[in-house]
């Protein structure tokens, strides 16, 4: 029981720091993106062979998981940000499926289907972390700093900048504001945090593969963002935690059927965000419509 309770205490810190991460461009930006999984995919995958070939270190691994992932964002906001609202939708809709098909050829990378097996275990300072007790500390601490980086940015000239595009593009580019590099640099930033979360799933469960960092994965996180109140601190982290800790809270209702969790969890997803954009448009955490 400890053990389960230690999992899903890392996976929801994991999740979490994604859901921030989208939230930072989603609720302060206004980008709404369905490529969040390329990003998180990107920084398991590098960190697994940044770890196995050239060093398990978290400040080696883990910072090349960001620059990669980092880099690869380019490829979309450059093009992509020229464009508003639906339009980038569809180009990170695009990036999604193109990277999954990429994750599923590049086996001399991602190993392919099978994935990337036995990924050592993030070493700090020369202490492996491994235990789901120990992950759970280095989890929960990487999502305070990454909580804290972003609370920075969005408090800081730049993050002004971001709700000033947000709220209107064109009223911010006539104060002589560069949007289209503000949007980029907000996309880089977002991605490379994310790869972050991608690089403590691997050093965590040790096996990655493509499964992880389908379309599906993507839209679950924009769920947990928006059920949990985007533009909000708390907001992501308590979507995270409610959409992971509904599974467990499931399956301890014996009279389902095991083949019919994975449907009644959908359709709860669905009717829950439904009742949401209702009653509460501004998420769980969010401010009340007209308040």
């Amino acid at each position: 029981m400890e053990a389960y309770i230690f999992n899903l205490v890392n996976l929801i810190a994991i999740y979490s720091i994604l859901a921030v991460t989208l939230n930072f461009i989603m609720g302060y930006a206004g980008i709404y993106s369905l490529a969040h999984a390329v990003f998180f995919g990107l920084g398991a995958y590098s960190s697994a062979w940044v770890a196995q070939h050239v060093s398990p270190s978290i400040f080696v691994s883990y910072p090349a998981a960001m620059v990669a992932a980092g880099a690869v964002s380019l490829l979309l906001a450059l093009p992509a940000l020229r464009v508003r609202g639906e339009y980038f939708v569809a180009a990170s809709l695009g990036l999604q499926v193109l990277s999954v098909t990429i994750f599923s050829e590049w086996k001399s990378f991602t190993g392919g289907i099978g994935g990337v097996l036995a990924i050592p275990p993030v070493d700090i300072l020369g202490l492996e972390v491994f235990r789901p007790a120990q992950f759970a500390v280095l989890s929960v601490i990487v999502l305070v700093v990454v909580l804290l980086v972003i609370n920075a940015l969005v408090h800081s000239s730049f993050g002004r900048n971001l709700r000033a595009i947000r709220d209107s593009e064109s009223a911010a580019a006539s104060f002589g504001k560069n949007v289209p590099m503000i949007k980029t640099i907000s996309v880089v930033i977002s991605a490379a945090l994310a790869a972050v979360a991608g690089a403590l799933y691997a050093s965590y469960l040790s096996f990655i593969n493509v499964e992880s960092f389908t379309l599906d994965t993507s839209v679950l996180v924009m769920a947990m963002v928006i059920i949990g109140g985007t533009g909000t601190v708390a907001g992501p982290i308590v979507g995270a935690a409610l959409l992971l800790l509904l599974p467990s809270l499931i399956s301890y209702f014996d009279f389902l059927p095991r083949t019919e969790i994975g449907s009644l969890q959908q359709i709860i997803y669905g009717l829950g965000m439904t009742l949401l954009m209702i009653f509460r448009p501004g998420g769980i955490v969010g401010r009340r419509s007209g308040t």
